[in-house]
């Protein structure tokens, strides 16, 4: 099969079909922006002064895995965050999740496995990078409902063991995109479980792992650590862009076993760009630095408490436990959105451009996604509108 071929069936991405939507109306308000995840409270305020200092290295070749100093801030960020002690020929920086999350699965996942075509699981809905990644590599992509019966996180135990026994990689994102749902201690050990008997890596996407109410979403290298699986097992993916309010800088970083980490630097070698070393300086800082992180996410705690109160009168609203999203239900994702921008200016995402349709149904169709991103006043506006518009 050709690339084009592979390509041809996804569907367009989600900001151009959201500009086709709505931009042929005009706002029914003062616009309300509750669509793109780009998180807008303040990034810390030593970054400034660390990217002038370091400005001079923008002229020299920034190493491939990583500087050794940001690499002993990421394994130390590690240490404290989950209690696992991790060395740097684990690491390897990224330009941002998304790279890693799609070159990862260039490196990792192999042309054939058992005499047969390969298997990328990824929850419905997904990150579509995940979609992406799975057809790069000519493997099959196999998407599992992530519903409200599912916990909003796909059950891949469920599958058949014919599909298991093809599966190379199997994606998971917690907290989720876009339900907010965590996945527990034993949702975690389950996993892991399956992919041992069936022989898959976990990709871990955790980069909203630090936007949570109280409690510490727990992590894949956690679990990992809990269960004593092999470290080439798990691959977690995180980024500065949710923690630290800093999605430009494109800083990442993805950890899993020495030989997965070694594979994964030789495809950076040959096709990838290693991050200047101002933003590797920044990144080193930041990795350090809790205090601002406790103020983000009280902030989001603050605008979560916002939200509950004004969907307190509406059955079907469910509150996420971490993350910055909003998954409402609503009748039809595209005629909510529609009537929203038409009616009040407000600006959201119908589910189901985040979502492909199964013999099931579509899992996102019902739904729409709203970011809790703007300034709380703003953002309370927003809501209310939403309520009064969709609810009421």
């Amino acid at each position: 099969m050709t690339y084009p071929e592979r390509f041809s069936n996804l569907p367009a991405y989600a900001w151009p079909r959201l500009r086709a939507l709505l931009d042929v109306h005009e706002p029914g308000g003062e616009p309300v922006n509750m669509t793109i995840g780009e998180p807008q409270h303040p990034f810390p305020s030593f970054v400034p002064d660390v990217m002038a200092e370091s400005v001079g290295e923008f002229a020299n070749y920034p190493r491939n895995e990583g500087a050794p100093e940001l690499l002993a801030a990421i394994c130390g960020w590690v240490t404290r965050r989950y209690s696992v002690d991790i060395t740097p020929d684990r690491v390897l920086v990224l330009n941002g999740t998304r790279e890693g999350l799609y070159n990862a699965a260039m490196a990792l996942c192999p042309e054939v496995k058992n005499g047969k075509q390969p298997v990328v699981l990824l929850p419905n809905p997904f990150y579509q990078v995940y979609a992406i990644a799975a057809l790069s590599v000519n493997a099959e992509p196999v998407m599992v409902p992530a519903t409200a019966e599912s916990g909003y996180l796909p059950d891949y135990a469920a599958l058949d063991p014919e599909i298991l026994d093809r599966t190379t990689i199997a994606y998971i994102c917690s907290p989720a995109n876009p339900q907010g749902a965590v996945a527990s201690r034993e949702y975690w050990a389950q996993l892991i479980a399956l992919a041992e008997k069936h022989d898959f890596k976990i990709f871990a996407d955790e980069c909203y792992s630090e936007i949570y109410r109280d409690t510490p979403p727990m992590g894949v290298l956690e679990a990992a650590a809990d269960t004593g699986c092999d470290p080439e097992r798990v691959v977690a993916f995180h980024s500065l862009s949710k923690r630290s309010n800093l999605p430009g800088l494109r800083s990442g970083f993805v950890v899993s076993g020495p030989k997965n980490t070694k594979e994964m630097r030789q495809l950076r070698a040959y096709a990838g760009a290693p991050l200047p070393m101002p933003i590797q300086r920044v990144s080193t800082r930041v990795w350090s630095d809790e205090a601002h992180v406790i103020e983000n996410r009280a902030l989001y705690r603050a605008k979560f408490d916002a939200a509950d109160a004004i969907f307190a009168g509406v059955n079907s609203y469910t509150s996420p436990e971490a993350g910055f999203f909003l998954w409402l239900p609503v009748e039809d994702g595209e005629s909510a959105a529609r009537k929203l921008w038409k009616e009040t200016g407000v600006r959201v995402l119908p589910g189901a451009y985040l979502s492909r349709p199964d013999p099931s149904g579509d899992p996102g169709e019902g739904y729409i996604r709203v970011a809790l991103v703007a300034p709380i006043e703003e953002m309370q506006r927003g809501l209310t509108q939403i309520r009064d518009c969709l609810y009421t």
